[in-house]
Protein backbone atom coordinates (compact mmCIF):
# COMPACT_ATOMS: atom_id res chain seq x y z
CA UNK A 1 0.00 0.00 0.00
CA UNK A 2 1.54 3.27 -1.11
CA UNK A 3 1.62 6.20 1.26
CA UNK A 4 1.01 9.78 0.18
CA UNK A 5 2.37 12.91 1.78
CA UNK A 6 -0.13 14.74 3.99
CA UNK A 7 -1.37 18.18 3.01
CA UNK A 8 -0.08 21.04 5.13
CA UNK A 9 -1.57 24.51 5.28
CA UNK A 10 1.47 26.74 5.17
CA UNK A 11 0.86 30.45 5.62
CA UNK A 12 2.81 32.87 3.49
CA UNK A 13 6.22 33.98 4.77
CA UNK A 14 6.48 37.42 6.41
CA UNK A 15 9.66 39.51 6.55
CA UNK A 16 9.93 42.40 9.02
CA UNK A 17 12.96 44.56 8.39
CA UNK A 18 14.22 48.13 8.25
CA UNK A 19 14.49 49.68 4.82
CA UNK A 20 18.02 51.14 4.55
CA UNK A 21 16.97 53.90 2.13
CA UNK A 22 13.99 55.35 4.00
CA UNK A 23 14.66 54.11 7.54
CA UNK A 24 11.09 52.77 7.76
CA UNK A 25 10.28 49.45 9.40
CA UNK A 26 8.37 47.44 6.82
CA UNK A 27 6.63 44.07 6.75
CA UNK A 28 6.47 42.30 3.41
CA UNK A 29 4.40 39.23 2.55
CA UNK A 30 1.72 37.45 4.50
CA UNK A 31 -2.01 36.86 4.22
CA UNK A 32 -4.94 39.04 5.25
CA UNK A 33 -4.76 37.39 8.65
CA UNK A 34 -1.11 38.44 8.92
CA UNK A 35 -2.05 41.99 7.97
CA UNK A 36 -4.67 42.03 10.72
CA UNK A 37 -2.10 40.86 13.29
CA UNK A 38 0.45 43.43 12.12
CA UNK A 39 -2.10 46.22 12.50
CA UNK A 40 -3.50 45.10 15.86
CA UNK A 41 -0.32 44.09 17.70
CA UNK A 42 2.32 46.23 16.01
CA UNK A 43 0.49 49.33 14.87
CA UNK A 44 1.56 48.77 11.26
CA UNK A 45 -0.12 50.73 8.48
CA UNK A 46 -1.03 49.34 5.06
CA UNK A 47 0.50 51.21 2.14
CA UNK A 48 0.37 50.65 -1.63
CA UNK A 49 3.60 49.54 -3.28
CA UNK A 50 4.80 48.79 -6.82
CA UNK A 51 4.22 45.06 -6.26
CA UNK A 52 1.12 45.29 -4.13
CA UNK A 53 0.34 46.44 -0.60
CA UNK A 54 2.94 46.29 2.13
CA UNK A 55 2.90 47.23 5.80
CA UNK A 56 5.02 49.79 7.62
CA UNK A 57 5.30 51.49 10.97
CA UNK A 58 4.41 55.20 11.16
CA UNK A 59 7.03 57.80 10.35
CA UNK A 60 9.04 59.37 13.16
CA UNK A 61 8.90 56.56 15.72
CA UNK A 62 11.90 56.37 18.10
CA UNK A 63 14.16 53.40 17.50
CA UNK A 64 13.11 51.68 20.73
CA UNK A 65 9.44 51.99 19.75
CA UNK A 66 10.25 50.53 16.33
CA UNK A 67 11.96 47.55 17.95
CA UNK A 68 9.17 47.04 20.49
CA UNK A 69 6.39 47.06 17.89
CA UNK A 70 8.31 44.89 15.41
CA UNK A 71 9.12 42.31 18.10
CA UNK A 72 5.54 42.21 19.38
CA UNK A 73 4.17 41.76 15.87
CA UNK A 74 6.63 39.00 14.99
CA UNK A 75 5.79 36.96 18.09
CA UNK A 76 2.06 37.36 17.49
CA UNK A 77 2.53 36.15 13.92
CA UNK A 78 4.57 33.15 15.09
CA UNK A 79 1.91 32.27 17.65
CA UNK A 80 -0.70 32.31 14.86
CA UNK A 81 1.35 29.87 12.78
CA UNK A 82 3.02 32.23 10.34
CA UNK A 83 6.66 31.89 9.27
CA UNK A 84 8.46 35.12 10.13
CA UNK A 85 11.89 36.59 9.62
CA UNK A 86 12.60 39.46 12.00
CA UNK A 87 15.62 41.64 11.34
CA UNK A 88 17.99 40.97 14.30
CA UNK A 89 18.49 44.73 14.79
CA UNK A 90 14.76 45.01 15.56
CA UNK A 91 14.60 42.14 18.03
CA UNK A 92 14.00 43.52 21.52
CA UNK A 93 14.67 40.09 23.05
CA UNK A 94 18.21 39.85 21.68
CA UNK A 95 20.98 40.37 24.21
CA UNK A 96 21.70 44.14 24.30
CA UNK A 97 25.46 43.64 24.14
CA UNK A 98 25.35 40.58 21.90
CA UNK A 99 26.77 42.31 18.83
CA UNK A 100 29.50 44.02 20.83
CA UNK A 101 30.48 40.80 22.58
CA UNK A 102 30.61 39.00 19.24
CA UNK A 103 32.86 41.72 17.83
CA UNK A 104 35.21 41.48 20.80
CA UNK A 105 35.37 37.70 20.47
CA UNK A 106 36.10 38.07 16.77
CA UNK A 107 39.02 40.46 17.41
CA UNK A 108 40.39 38.20 20.13
CA UNK A 109 40.22 35.21 17.80
CA UNK A 110 42.09 37.12 15.08
CA UNK A 111 44.87 38.03 17.54
CA UNK A 112 45.12 34.40 18.65
CA UNK A 113 45.15 33.13 15.06
CA UNK A 114 47.96 35.43 13.97
CA UNK A 115 49.95 34.67 17.11
CA UNK A 116 49.72 30.96 16.34
CA UNK A 117 50.43 31.38 12.62
CA UNK A 118 53.23 29.17 11.31
CA UNK A 119 53.07 30.07 7.63
CA UNK A 120 52.91 33.27 5.60
CA UNK A 121 49.56 32.22 4.17
CA UNK A 122 48.10 31.98 7.69
CA UNK A 123 49.28 35.53 8.39
CA UNK A 124 47.83 36.67 5.07
CA UNK A 125 44.43 35.23 6.01
CA UNK A 126 44.27 37.34 9.15
CA UNK A 127 45.49 40.47 7.35
CA UNK A 128 42.74 39.91 4.79
CA UNK A 129 40.16 40.08 7.58
CA UNK A 130 41.71 43.38 8.69
CA UNK A 131 42.02 45.16 5.34
CA UNK A 132 39.74 43.50 2.77
CA UNK A 133 38.40 46.35 0.60
CA UNK A 134 34.69 45.89 1.37
CA UNK A 135 34.26 43.92 4.61
CA UNK A 136 37.68 44.41 6.21
CA UNK A 137 37.86 45.81 9.73
CA UNK A 138 39.72 48.98 8.71
CA UNK A 139 37.40 49.92 5.81
CA UNK A 140 34.35 49.30 7.99
CA UNK A 141 35.84 51.41 10.78
CA UNK A 142 36.56 54.16 8.25
CA UNK A 143 32.90 54.06 7.21
CA UNK A 144 31.84 54.60 10.83
CA UNK A 145 34.22 57.57 11.18
CA UNK A 146 33.01 59.16 7.93
CA UNK A 147 29.37 58.82 8.98
CA UNK A 148 30.18 60.24 12.42
CA UNK A 149 31.91 63.19 10.74
CA UNK A 150 28.87 63.87 8.54
CA UNK A 151 26.40 63.43 11.41
CA UNK A 152 28.36 65.69 13.79
CA UNK A 153 28.62 68.39 11.12
CA UNK A 154 24.88 68.20 10.41
CA UNK A 155 23.95 68.34 14.11
CA UNK A 156 26.06 71.46 14.59
CA UNK A 157 24.85 73.01 11.33
CA UNK A 158 28.39 73.44 10.03
CA UNK A 159 28.94 73.89 6.30
CA UNK A 160 31.55 71.68 4.61
CA UNK A 161 35.00 73.06 5.39
CA UNK A 162 33.73 75.14 8.33
CA UNK A 163 33.47 72.44 11.00
CA UNK A 164 35.17 72.94 14.39
CA UNK A 165 38.69 71.51 14.39
CA UNK A 166 37.92 68.34 16.44
CA UNK A 167 35.16 67.40 13.99
CA UNK A 168 37.15 68.42 10.91
CA UNK A 169 39.97 66.14 12.03
CA UNK A 170 37.61 63.17 11.71
CA UNK A 171 37.99 63.64 7.96
CA UNK A 172 41.77 63.35 8.13
CA UNK A 173 41.39 60.36 10.44
CA UNK A 174 39.26 58.65 7.80
CA UNK A 175 42.00 59.29 5.25
CA UNK A 176 44.59 57.83 7.63
CA UNK A 177 42.48 54.69 8.00
CA UNK A 178 42.31 54.36 4.22
CA UNK A 179 46.10 54.61 4.02
CA UNK A 180 46.48 52.10 6.86
CA UNK A 181 44.21 49.65 5.04
CA UNK A 182 46.28 50.09 1.87
CA UNK A 183 49.50 49.36 3.76
CA UNK A 184 48.06 46.29 5.48
CA UNK A 185 46.63 45.00 2.20
CA UNK A 186 50.03 45.43 0.51
CA UNK A 187 51.62 43.43 3.34
CA UNK A 188 48.88 40.83 2.99
CA UNK A 189 49.63 40.41 -0.73
CA UNK A 190 53.34 40.04 0.02
CA UNK A 191 52.69 37.43 2.72
CA UNK A 192 50.29 35.51 0.46
CA UNK A 193 53.00 35.13 -2.18
CA UNK A 194 55.52 33.69 0.32
CA UNK A 195 53.94 30.27 0.50
CA UNK A 196 57.29 28.41 0.47
CA UNK A 197 60.36 29.11 2.63
CA UNK A 198 63.30 30.54 0.66
CA UNK A 199 65.63 27.88 -0.81
CA UNK A 200 68.96 27.42 0.98
CA UNK A 201 72.26 26.13 -0.36
CA UNK A 202 72.70 22.49 0.79
CA UNK A 203 75.56 21.98 3.26
CA UNK A 204 78.45 19.75 2.13
CA UNK A 205 78.23 16.11 3.13
CA UNK A 206 79.84 15.22 6.45
CA UNK A 207 83.49 14.15 6.15
CA UNK A 208 83.91 15.56 2.63
CA UNK A 209 85.96 18.69 2.20
CA UNK A 210 84.97 21.19 -0.46
CA UNK A 211 86.82 20.86 -3.73
CA UNK A 212 89.93 23.05 -3.85
CA UNK A 213 89.95 25.89 -6.32
CA UNK A 214 92.45 25.15 -9.08
CA UNK A 215 95.12 27.76 -9.57
CA UNK A 216 96.25 28.96 -12.96
CA UNK A 217 99.95 28.14 -13.39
Amino acid sequence: MSQTEPDFWVLEYVTITKDPRTGLVVAIGGTEQAADILQRTGGFLTSPGPRGDYHRLPHGLPIEQQRLKATAASHALLAAGHSVHLDPTLNMLAAPDGDRDAALRYLTQLAERVSAAETSSAVAEVLTEVAAPVHGLLPLTREVIVRAWIAASDVQGAAPGEEPEPIARLGSTASSLSEAARVVLHARNHAARRTQPPATTPAPAAGRAPSPVSRRR
